[in-house]
């Protein structure tokens, strides 16, 4: 009697579940959408990497002067950050991301059509200008479809996608440039961006209760359960920016300061890494697209290891501190202690192999970086994200220029030496620095109580 008991409790148990409606899974086709968008930014951005030698010859420029042209774009996407980001919050992601993502593409075209240095620094920093909201914006919009818990991985998996187009660039546009010229790979590149607009436009809603595809279940994994069985709402106010709070925040200046040092040491890859192998480790066009392609493979690798396992650690203990740091303090470590080697070694197999470790290292940053911003930012992580970004710009456009002067006067070791430095100091900072659950919206109120 006992166990007919039992299994007819059993059975009952089976029906409900069945019956019960599984939870859909918008959101992922969402983080699908902005993944592309991730892919396209950085194509657009990284294939002059591929193109520069010969629009530095057709155009009579120095590297120095190139330097120049590859900065052009960081400062812009730094000056464009925080009003962007702002706009985000202020306006909803949908509307601002499809403006910026029609812009980009116009700009990406006008890099082709340039006829010398002046007109080149033009397009590449209006391109910086309207693609600096895109990744701030972007992150709005995640937190708003994704529950804290995912925030690391789902940051992993765009920047994933951001290094997949790093590596399939130079293949794509190297071919580009064999078949049809320079100038060819902006006009193609650039019409992506408008393919994308139009089919964000129609998907895209700013929070998942406005989608018909999100299910009541689904919205409870996204916005969490109150104690009397009802789904938070989601955290949109109409209450003012505190950029008091925002810009007087040690630990705001703290997160951006990491991620300069991470922007420094990631945007060789995409500015000089290419030209590097051309012509230090003398590789051909053809060469680019195979061994040229393994560090960003392995960074890729990386940027899900780093985001999937700072996530796992704070699922387990419920410390965001622990989490985030215990992932990105080590990561800056172990990537400077690989790109020394892949600076002396004269074998150059052996050059790519240890970049490529490092590169793997560096990007297990990526996801505790751009989830922070999400946590201690709450409604107004957009803007938050922008004040990092903006910061981390700056390092990238100093990457240019420090990278571009030393290869000028043949030194090709000292750049990576520099970088080296400044990832340990990376290290340092989320060591001992930076607080994953200090609030930077709300005057040192921990985030579990500033926001959800």
């Amino acid at each position: 009697m006992p166990d007919m008991n039992r299994t007819s409790a059993s059975s009952s148990t089976a029906t409900l579940e069945n019956i019960a409606p599984k939870p859909t899974r918008t959101r992922w086709i969402v983080l699908l959408l902005i993944s592309f968008m991730y892919l396209i930014t950085y194509m657009d951005r990284s294939n002059i990497s591929v193109a520069q030698p010969e629009i530095a010859k057709q155009f009579g420029l120095s590297k120095s002067a190139m330097g120049l042209v590859l900065a052009a774009f960081t400062w812009a996407y730094a000056l464009g950050q925080v009003p962007s980001g702002w706009f985000g919050d202020r306006f909803g992601p949908k509307r601002v991301l499809t403006v910026i993502m029609t812009l980009w593409s116009a700009t990406a075209v006008m890099t082709g059509a340039a006829f010398g240095f002046s007109s080149l620094f033009g397009a590449r920093f209006l391109l910086g200008l309207s693609e600096s909201g895109a990744f701030p914006v972007a992150s709005r919009g995640m937190q708003l479809w994704f529950p804290r818990v995912e925030r690391g991985r789902i940051q992993g998996t765009t920047h994933f996608f951001s290094r997949l187009a790093v590596a399939v660039t130079p293949f794509i546009a190297g071919s580009i440039l064999i078949a049809f010229g320079w100038r060819a790979i902006f006009y193609i590149f650039g019409s992506l961006g408008v393919l994308w607009a139009i089919v964000f436009s129609i998907f895209y809603r700013n929070i998942p209760e406005e989608h018909k595809g999100v299910n009541r279940m689904e919205l409870a994994i996204i916005r969490g359960v109150n104690p009397d069985g009802t789904i938070k709402p989601p955290a949109i106010t109409r209450v003012a920016t505190p950029w008091k709070q925002i810009l007087l925040s040690p630990n705001m200046w703290f997160i951006s300061l990491g991620y300069f040092c991470f922007f420094f040491g990631t945007n060789f890859y995409l500015t000089w890494y290419p030209t590097y192998l051309r012509e230090h480790l003398h590789m051909s066009i053809r060469s680019l697209g195979i061994w040229g392609s393994v560090p960003l493979l392995a960074g890729m690798a990386g940027d899900i290891t780093g985001g999937s396992l700072s996530d796992l650690i704070f699922k387990t203990t419920g410390k965001a501190r622990l989490a985030r740091r215990v992932v990105a303090a080590p990561g800056f470590l172990l990537a400077s202690v690989f790109v020394i080697p892949a600076a002396l070694t004269a074998n150059k197999n052996s050059s790519i192999i240890y970049l490529a470790a490092s590169f793997f290292f560096l990007e297990w940053v990526i996801g505790p970086a751009w989830a922070v911003p999400m946590d201690v930012g709450g409604q107004f992580s957009g803007t938050v994200t922008g004040v990092m970004n903006m910061v981390g710009a700056l390092g990238g456009a100093s990457t240019a220029i420090v990278y571009g002067s030393l290869f000028n006067r043949g030194y090709w070791v000292a750049p990576f030496v520099v970088s080296a430095c400044v990832m340990v100091v990376g290290a340092l900072i989320w060591t001992f620095l930076i607080d994953p659950e200090l609030s930077v919206v709300v005057d040192a109120v921990p985030r579990s109580v500033a926001s959800s």
